[in-house]
């Protein structure tokens, strides 16, 4: 994982940042938002990123991220794209939601998926919020999906 205030740290660094940072205001209430997307080069390259904020906190006015870029083998087909870039959100989800269940932090997890009803990603969207709410998390899509088709975004150029 990549943080801009502390540089190349792994998953357990991140996992005590955040934990840290969800300790600061025990009674405030946290979002924490997982999202990707990509672009394809020769390669595919997909940004991961995790957003925390305090919910009271509107977007832009404080928080933390944290972000992984992967490489893979060019992806052209657009549903296969969008799956595996939620898949990639999904299994970082589950080792963060593993982690605040076993140290009883409250955990609201979003999956922030680069979908929207505008676009060639439509006709996935019923069968993408069905597979992230199945496995018990919150899904957002575009324009909502910040996490992804703005940070994560940013990342993919």
């Amino acid at each position: 994982m990549y943080s801009m205030m502390y540089g190349e740290i792994s998953f357990e660094e991140m996992y005590s940042i955040i934990k840290a940072y969800l300790s600061q205001d025990k009674k405030g209430e946290y979002k924490v938002s997982i999202g990707s997307d990509s672009q394809n080069f020769n390669d595919t390259k997909i940004p991961i990123t995790v957003g925390i904020h305090k919910i009271e906190n509107k977007v832009g006015k404080g928080g933390i991220f944290f972000s992984e870029i992967r490489r893979v083998n060019k992806i052209s087909n657009i549903r296969q794209k969008i799956y595996y870039e939620t898949n990639l959100s999904l299994e970082l989800a589950e080792r963060l939601k593993g982690k605040f269940i076993n140290d009883n932090i409250p955990n609201k997890i979003a999956i922030h998926v680069d979908a929207g009803y505008n676009g060639p990603t439509a006709k996935y969207i019923a069968e993408i919020m069905g597979w992230v709410r199945s496995c018990g998390f919150q899904c957002v899509i575009k324009p909502d999906s910040y996490m992804a088709s703005s940070v994560a975004n940013r990342l993919s150029k």
